[in-house]
């Protein structure tokens, strides 16, 4: 299968998918931060966690910084179109790119404008954020201001809410909005409680920020990462599934 055709195939995969995945309750799932051209560890995750009652949860940015965004991609597309049930690729703020352009894009400014275009249909086809019956949500950024996660199903790319969920930053101090920063907005615990509280939520599991500390707000705001392209350490993130409600405890981090 040639590039064209694996993207267009797993366009017509994600399609059918919605923008806010329900995950099943049983069995574990298992979240994977930025991978940004890491592909040693896209193949370290699928080794270990696409097995049965495994859940893999990626949450964003494919491509760039790495060296083998492309690569990183093909596996993740392939590895989808095989075991659709099994695998959920998010949307980060870099397969937004079409949308919002950035810099560096080393990988999207390696392109030719028709691949450029081709990949810019293909994202915008993946799903924003995943949640759970006890408590759970995983995106790329920040949490969204709705009247309630439903409404995730409705954003389209470019929305002030899409950009949020993709490009917002999270910052333990108190407040709501606080600014903007490097063109990415920032928000504080206030924001955070009042959201969770409207979604009734327990725990956030996000990536985006490899310099923001792994647990926030009493620990029920976890950030992770998993590429090398800017951290030693790669850091993926598991729960279980079947308890009955989560708390900061029930997050396991493992270094990979």
């Amino acid at each position: 299968m040639n590039w064209e055709e694996l993207c267009e195939k797993a366009a017509k995969e994600l399609e059918g998918e919605p923008k806010l995945i329900r995950l099943p309750s049983r069995g574990k799932a298992v979240f994977v931060g930025d991978t940004h051209g890491d592909l040693d560890a896209t193949k370290k995750v699928l080794r270990r966690y696409l097995k049965p009652s495994y859940r893999i949860v990626f949450l964003g940015d494919y491509v760039d910084r790495g060296e083998q965004s492309e690569e990183n991609l093909q596996l993740l597309l392939e590895t989808k179109l095989k075991h659709p049930e099994d695998i959920t690729l998010l949307a980060g703020n870099h397969e937004g790119f079409v949308v919002r352009k950035f810099y560096p894009a080393n990988y999207w400014e390696s392109l030719p404008e028709g691949q450029r275009e081709m990949l810019g249909r293909l994202f915008s086809t993946f799903p924003l954020a995943a949640t759970s019956s006890n408590g759970l949500l995983a995106l790329h950024g920040a949490l969204p201001e709705l009247g309630s996660l439903e409404e995730i199903n409705q954003l389209k790319p470019g929305d002030d809410q899409w950009e949020r969920m993709i490009w917002g930053d999270f910052v333990e101090r108190n407040g709501e909005f606080l600014g903007e920063w490097g063109g990415r907005s920032q928000w504080g615990g206030q924001y955070f409680k009042r959201m969770m509280e409207r979604y009734e939520l327990a725990l956030l599991i996000r990536s985006h920020q490899p310099d923001a500390p792994p647990r926030m707000f009493n620990k029920s705001c976890i950030t992770i990462f998993t590429s090398h392209a800017y951290l030693s350490s790669r850091t993926i993130a598991s729960v279980d599934l079947e308890k009955e409600r989560l708390d900061s405890k029930d997050v396991a981090l493992e270094r990979i």
